[in-house]
């Protein structure tokens, strides 16, 4: 029976490619000259420290540029609120976000099933198996989950026949 994956996923190389790029741009303005800001990441979250809350504002805003470049959707960086650090520094924590929740996933298979589709959902960890007789009704389901409004980017994997 044919069947695909709803997952999901970054790629944590291009993120840190992101990263680096930013870097760079940071070391490279007039603005940040003589500054102690900077992007600390350690593959699972990012945290922004800057001088005052205008180059806070414009790590961040560097940071989703180069995110947004590298082809990464901008709804895996979940931006916490900034908060005051020692030496009067400006600290901000960026979560990325990875897998579908069990909310995600429920209004996701909710979805699909109000669609009245040929498909069966199932919720399998942190994705969903989608399975049906043909892969016609597959491709419906794939254009329908694209065009439906969630808040974690998807992507479609193991697609068999």
């Amino acid at each position: 029976m044919p069947s695909f994956d709803i997952v999901s996923e970054v790629d944590t190389q291009e993120i840190d490619n992101a990263i680096n790029q930013a870097r760079k741009q940071i070391q490279q303005r007039y603005d940040f000259k003589g500054s102690k800001s900077e992007i600390q990441w350690d593959r699972k979250s990012i945290t922004i420290l800057a001088d005052d809350d205008y180059k806070l504002n414009a790590i961040k805003d560097i940071l989703q540029g180069k995110v947004h470049h590298r082809g990464i959707d901008m709804r895996v960086l979940k931006f916490q609120d900034p908060i005051k650090a020692s030496g009067n520094m400006w600290r901000q924590p960026v979560s990325i976000v990875e897998g579908i929740d069990k909310e995600t996933a429920k209004k996701m298979i909710k979805i699909i099933k109000d669609s009245k589709l040929k498909v069966q959902p199932a919720l399998q960890d942190d994705k969903i198996r989608v399975s049906s007789k043909k892969i016609d009704f597959l491709q419906e389901c794939m254009t329908l989950v694209k065009s439906s409004p969630l808040d974690v980017p998807v992507q479609f994997i193991n697609m068999r026949s």
